[in-house]
């Protein structure tokens, strides 16, 4: 299992900071941001556009993720322990019971292609 990291990123740090007018101006001519296991948690994802960033294996504890729509994401690796997840749409490939798990005991979650 890998540690969850910190980037000395600029953008990562404005993410983190929820200074979000720094994060679009610093990401807007990339066309994928890779915040693959990175540390997350805590941070309110909510009117972050998700769609060109990386999650895969981050830690998202705590995480306010309401409203997303997560569908396109490779979330393999991912926990969203007390996370906010109101209305959030998740990937077709991660069971509700992997959500549920990570979301109350921080497990990992795990695509249904590494389970079948």
């Amino acid at each position: 299992m890998a540690i969850p990291i910190h980037l000395p990123d600029p953008a990562f740090k404005a993410l983190r900071l929820s200074d979000l007018e720094t994060f679009r101006r610093l990401t807007a001519d990339h066309k994928q941001i890779d915040f693959s296991n990175t540390d997350l948690r805590g941070t309110d994802l909510r009117k972050v556009d998700l769609t060109r960033i990386i999650l895969t294996g981050a830690y998202l504890k705590e995480c306010d993720l309401r409203g997303q729509d997560m569908r396109h994401m490779n979330l393999s690796g991912v926990s969203i322990h007390g996370a906010k997840i109101g209305g959030v749409y998740f990937p077709d490939d991660i069971d509700a019971n992997e959500i549920v798990m990570s979301v109350s005991m921080g497990t990992r979650m795990r695509t249904l292609s590494q389970t079948d």
